[in-house]
């Protein structure tokens, strides 16, 4: 389709609005760009763990986390915490301002949420054609419409599934529907800002996420949506767990031209197919250039919660989020936290590394990354 000019485009726009009617958006062939995480941030988004799903011993395991990524991120920039309602603002602000941070970058947004896991189904900031902000609301259905393990009923996912809509109401920004065309979870795809995307077949061509569809129609919608010229798909492993084995658990983009993931061994016992870990080592950016690589190592150790119970599995530390003065890194309280601090650390020279006990959180099955989006300038 030839694209069409902006007046054209705002003849049209206008058009349908005298007639009553929305624009659909596939009459127009727009395009979309994702700023890659590293990329200056108007601010971190976070949803505040409650109390009214899974209640009062899930929201006070979790605090601690959500206070000290809020206290390492309010210096650098704005932090906007979705609280569910407020009664549990007041709860959060009485968190922070016992442990002395400051509020004067912190505001709330009261919304009921049903789980943490902002990264999943929260907003995607992408740039339209004429650079301006848009507000992506991608499909989330609960990560293949999942069953509970404690309850074994179906999780609840229709208020996480609201909040990028209600979040683009409130800033008033552009508003991009996605939701009938396709499920797509934020901790499925990493960028590396020069038009590659990292993806898992699993979490994506899912029968449970979009039955029918084929790699090449996906493909084609990250392309115009996300505005990547090139997906390396990855098979990945349906089952693994909740999110049928998030990208973002295992390798990520540390810059346009390195690749941040595990040595073999740890690929091998974090549930990493072979073959995929060949496809990883051996991935190239659109030029067709390889990539450099750094390695992490898993902990040493399987995760203990800060009560001593023992989950039984390492942890991974690539599940890291990138502000715009720190780095959140996953951190275990093991002997390898100091050293994977420091392997990051040398990636990331104007940003200060900064460890965040995730022990609780990974508990149930994430870390900083899965509950963290960051909004571009």
């Amino acid at each position: 389709m030839v694209k069409l000019s902006s007046i054209l485009l705002l003849n049209l726009v206008f058009s349908y609005k005298l007639s009553g009617q929305s624009l659909p958006i596939e009459s127009i062939e727009m395009h979309y760009t994702m700023p890659e995480e590293s990329q200056p941030h108007e601010g971190t988004w976070l949803q505040w763990p409650h109390h009214y799903q899974y209640g009062l011993e899930y929201r006070n395991d979790l605090d601690a986390t959500w206070v000290a990524m809020t206290a390492a991120l309010v210096s650098g920039e704005n932090v906007h915490v979705v609280a569910y309602n407020k009664k549990e603002q007041e709860r959060i602000t009485g968190l922070l301002e016992s442990e002395g941070i400051s509020l004067d970058h912190v505001d709330f947004y009261l919304m009921r949420t049903d789980d943490v896991w902002v990264r999943d189904n929260g907003p995607i900031y992408v740039r339209d054609q004429d650079g301006e902000l848009v507000v992506q609301d991608w499909g989330f259905n609960g990560w293949g419409q999942k069953t509970d393990d404690y309850s074994g009923l179906p999780i609840r996912f229709e208020n996480c599934d609201n909040i990028p809509k209600q979040i683009a109401d409130y800033q008033q920004l552009k508003y991009l529907d996605l939701n009938t065309t396709l499920i797509n979870e934020g901790g499925s795809v990493i960028l590396d800002g020069n038009g590659t995307m990292l993806a898992c077949k699993s979490s994506i061509l899912n029968r449970n996420r979009n039955p029918g569809m084929t790699q090449l129609e996906i493909d084609s919608i990250f392309k115009r949506y996300l505005g990547v010229s090139q997906v390396i798909w990855l098979d990945g492993k349906a089952g693994n767990d909740i999110t049928d084995q998030h990208i973002d658990g295992f390798a990520t983009f540390g810059n346009s031209g390195t690749i941040v993931t595990m040595k073999e061994a740890d690929l091998l016992a974090f549930d990493v197919r072979p073959r995929d870990i060949k496809k990883l080592y051996h991935a190239r950016n659109k030029e067709g250039n390889p990539y450099s690589y750094l390695l992490v190592p898993l902990t040493k150790n399987t995760v203990k919660k800060t009560d001593g119970t023992d989950l039984g599995y390492k942890g991974s530390y690539i599940n890291y989020y990138i502000g715009n003065e720190v780095v959140l890194v996953p951190n275990y309280e093991d002997p390898n936290d100091e050293i994977a601090n420091e392997i990051i650390q040398s990636i990331y020279p104007k940003r200060s590394v900064i460890g965040i006990d995730v022990r609780n959180l990974y508990a149930n099955g994430g870390m900083v990354h899965c509950v963290t989006q960051q909004q571009p300038k």
